[in-house]
């Protein structure tokens, strides 16, 4: 391998983690300021998001604001020209990728993400949960990084699938990802749509499942246990492959590896607490972070003062 190549290579894996830990440190400090937050979610898919918005996506130039806009109304005749949360993903054009987030509630991360890669702007998240404002708390079309409103969870995969099989007909090179959860795989529509991105042969899907573990009602396990999960998306002729969702190489080569006409599944075991010990002591429900007390809050504020003196040493 050439210097340059080697180089190429060390700087996407450090950028890739410094994205992942300013995840992290963004939606930590989100969680203090407001005393809640959905703090587990950005622990598990730091690294995920990280490698997908370093490495893997082919993606175009923001198209969206630096400070999202207001809303302006559901999309209809009176509004032709609705806001888009999917611009900040850049244009849709056949030669880029399309990515679609499915839990809506992982909206905090995906606003950390976009600030991380420079495609929005860390003032935007004074507007978070705010009436009239797109950032919302829960991921709606509108919202920064978001393609569409995912209703009660799992329903993105079902719209991607068929973008994705529009795109093959019409022979365009993008391919079509989608981001979703283990607590998803809880829903039967989502193995419906498996076997439609099977049946019609749609290698052009990349599908990123975080597997923490975890949903509102606690554990996976103790609510509907998934697994085993490889051996059923197979079953249903998906390729599958499982890998550690911290490791930035393991996460960014199923995709060059694998392909073909069968959709690819990135298994990503995670730990929903990584790079956060003090949420440890939560388990085994750490679906939403709430501080009990003035202590633990303090606690919280002294790790963040931490990464934050860590950071700019």
């Amino acid at each position: 391998m050439s210097e340059t190549a080697i180089l190429e290579k060390v700087n996407w894996q450090e950028q890739a983690h410094r994205v992942a830990n300013g995840i992290r440190m963004r939606v930590l400090e989100h969680t203090l300021k407001n005393n809640g937050g959905y703090l587990s979610q950005a622990c598990s898919s730091a690294e995920i998001f990280a490698t997908l918005y370093t490495k893997v996506l082919n993606l175009g130039p923001s198209q969206a604001p630096m400070i999202p806009l207001p809303f302006n109304s559901t999309p209809g005749a009176n509004n032709p020209h609705p806001i888009r949360g999917a611009a900040y993903n850049g244009a849709i054009s056949p030669e880029y990728d399309r990515f679609f987030v499915s839990p809506g509630h992982y909206a905090l991360v995906v606003y950390a993400s976009l600030i991380e890669v420079g495609r929005l702007d860390e003032n935007g998240l004074a507007e978070f949960n705010k009436d009239g404002s797109t950032v919302e708390m829960i991921g709606a079309d509108h919202s920064p990084g978001f393609e569409v409103m995912a209703g009660s969870l799992a329903q993105a995969i079902s719209v991607a699938g068929g973008v994705a099989q529009a795109r093959k007909i019409k022979r365009e090179p993008g391919r079509t990802f989608i981001f979703m959860t283990d607590g998803e795989m809880e829903e039967g529509q989502v193995w419906e749509a498996v076997a439609a991105l099977s049946y019609y042969k749609l290698g052009n899907v990349f599908v990123y499942i975080d597997i923490n573990g975890q949903q509102c009602d606690g554990p996976t396990s103790m609510v509907m246990n998934v697994e085993l999960l490889k051996q059923r998306l197979e079953a249903f002729g998906a390729i599958a492959v499982e890998v550690n969702g911290h490791d930035v190489d393991a996460l960014a080569a199923p995709v060059n590896q694998l392909g073909g006409e069968k959709p690819v599944f990135v298994l990503a075991h995670t730990n929903p607490c990584e790079g956060l010990p003090l949420l440890e002591s939560r388990r085994p429900f750490v679906h939403y972070i709430r501080f009990k007390t003035e202590e633990e809050r303090a606690s919280y504020q002294s790790f963040y003062e931490e990464l934050v003196r860590a950071k700019e040493s």
